[in-house]
């Protein structure tokens, strides 16, 4: 037994040392395992694919308020929103919005007594600070209310072109058409200077954040302007802004339209 167990080991050592030097070229590479390249390719379009599907989950849940507060936009949806904010599918949604906000306008008959109002805001409804944001990340950066005060100062935003057609034509059909912004009434002139040079004119009351309207949440400083204009008589039949606080709250539009921001949250 000790000399077939001796044969046997002495034979596999043999065959073991043949193969090694026949194809030891082999053996001494190390092991490179290559994938195909289009599965390379496969597996990061589908990455991109998935990240463009979560971004534009993302701003689907801001523009139905679906989301609790929040600061800045995600890190990831830095690219996303940018292509959608300087792209044709941000201008579309503009004009979708101006023109159902037009045909409304058009069905409604006005009363006699010139108290049927359209309220506007005015940054991202009215002007756009896109010139602003792209130097800013596009919602990317925390909001910086100094730095977007020298930019209001400067007063060169220029208009959203759907919304200077809505509003010319809600001037013609008759609606009073008031501006309520959350801009301070500090910056009276320099708005009052950005929007005739936009081509906004003729509306009949520009209403800003007095000095006891600092510090009050949106919603409810624009709640109580509105208020206002009920209890002077005034019936708002119809309301534009980008905000959900431009539009939620008491003393509401018999219709409300809400224009598409991605780049920042109002509360």
């Amino acid at each position: 037994m000790g000399f077939l167990r001796f044969f046997f080991l002495f034979s596999l050592f043999s065959f073991a040392f043949s193969h090694e030097s026949l194809n030891s070229h082999v053996l001494r590479r190390p092991l490179i395992i290559q994938y195909p390249e289009n599965i390379i390719e496969n597996q990061f379009k589908e990455s991109v694919d998935e990240l463009q599907l979560q971004c534009n989950s993302w701003r689907f849940a801001v523009e139905t308020n679906n989301l609790s507060p929040w600061k800045a936009i995600p890190p990831e949806c830095a690219g996303y929103v940018k292509d959608y904010m300087m792209g044709r599918a941000y201008r579309i949604d503009l004009e979708t919005v101006s023109k159902e906000a037009g045909d409304y306008a058009k069905s409604v008959k006005l009363s006699e007594d010139g108290n049927d109002v359209w309220v506007f805001d005015i940054d991202e409804t009215l002007l756009s600070n896109l010139p602003y944001y792209s130097e800013h990340g596009y919602g990317l950066e925390i909001f910086d209310s100094v730095e977007f005060d020298k930019w209001v100062g400067k007063a060169m935003a220029p208009p959203i072109e759907s919304s200077l057609k809505l509003y010319e034509e809600v001037l013609k059909l008759g609606f009073k058409v008031f501006l309520l912004t959350g801009r301070s009434e500090i910056q009276r002139g320099v708005t009052v200077e950005n929007l005739i040079n936009a081509g906004f004119q003729d509306w009949d009351k520009l209403i800003l954040r007095a000095s006891e309207d600092h510090g009050k949440l949106a919603t409810m400083y624009k709640s109580e302007k509105r208020n206002e204009m009920v209890e002077e008589g005034y019936r708002i039949l119809g309301n534009s802004g980008d905000q959900w606080s431009d539009l939620l709250g008491s003393s509401t539009s018999i219709r409300s339209f809400k224009l598409p921001n991605p780049m920042y949250y109002i509360p």
